[in-house]
This record gives C-alpha cells, structure tokens and sequence, in this order.
C-alpha cells in the first residue's frame, strides 16, 4: 500500500499532476479513476468529460459521490486516484446529512481502507484552510472538517504533494518537516 496525497488550491494543476503520477506507475497496468464530483449542470458535465477524454485505455471511471471506500474495498484496480475528498466532504454533508459522528465515521473507514489497500492510492483535496474565515457557521464547519480529513490522510501518505501554480513539492520530503502531532 503506498497512499500519494495531492492538495492545493482550486486550478493550482492538483488533478493534471495526480493523472501524470497515477499515469507513471510502471507496473499499472489498471488504473481507476474515482470520481465524486456530479455533473449537476452542463458545465461539470462539460468539465467531466474534458477530463475523461485525456485518459487512456488503462484508465476506468467509477462515479460515486458517497462510498469511496467501497470502491477501493473491492480491489479491482492496481492503482486507484481519488478526486477529490472536498466533493466527497460537500456530498456526505449535503446529500447524506453527515452529523459529526457520521463524518468521523466515514473519514475513519476510508484511512482504513486505504491504509490496507495493496494498490496505490493517489488522493486529491482542496486545501481551504489559507484564505478569510468563512462568515457562517456551516461554511466554517466545512471547512474545519476538510481540514481534519486533509490531516487524517496526510498522516497515512508517503508523500503529501501540495500544488500551487502547477508546481508539486513533497512536503514530507521538506527537510525539517514535523507533523503537528508530533510535537
């Protein structure tokens, strides 16, 4: 099991980046892209399949906007990119009604599957936490909420890749960096 984590801000070139790595793994020889975005309007729907038709014929799609765990649970697929855990976030509180129990729940049994997973797991989140405090307190409850998921999966990745301009550095690989936790 080795667990990439891609974070950044939106169009910083996070999913173009998770595609080349997931793309680079020699060995691949199925690659599965697990997509948790809707096509609710004809611009995602466009933004969907722009997306779909730079991959090739290793690449399979599996669109789930709840269960990412169950997909990478079942195995298929040598290597699995995840994009993106802030649709995912955004899906369970919106369409599932997450309560806190419910999302710690979920955000624990997806580090577990991935944790046991034998295949790669690239997984790719918006990093939210950088600009103005959100004025409502649903907005700052989703915000604080990316945040622990973001650190839950950076704690389980080998390398955390944050993305800013269409530039990737391995913050992990940072001389000096200690995880929060660790102090």
């Amino acid at each position: 099991m080795t667990v990439y984590f891609v974070t950044g801000g939106a169009r910083s070139g996070k999913s173009h980046f998770a595609e080349r790595l997931a793309a680079s793994k020699g060995t691949a020889q199925r690659i599965c892209f697990v997509a948790t975005g809707v096509a609710m309007d004809d611009e995602m729907a466009a933004r969907i399949e722009r997306h779909r038709t730079t991959r090739d014929s290793r690449w399979a799609t599996v669109e789930t906007p709840h269960d990412v765990a169950g997909v990478v649970r079942q195995g298929l697929y040598d290597v699995y990119l995840i994009d993106c855990l802030s649709l995912l976030l955004n899906n369970w509180m919106y369409d599932l009604h997450c309560t806190e129990e419910m999302y710690r729940e979920r955000v624990s049994e997806l580090i577990n599957v991935l944790d046991a997973s034998s295949a790669e797991c690239i997984v790719v989140s918006n990093e939210i936490g950088l600009g103005l405090i959100p004025a409502d307190a649903e907005s700052r409850r989703y915000r604080d909420w990316l945040g622990w998921f973001n650190q839950a999966m950076a704690r389980i990745a080998e390398r955390v890749y944050f993305v800013a301009s269409g530039i990737a550095v391995d913050l992990k690989a940072i001389p000096g960096a200690v995880r929060v936790d660790e102090l």
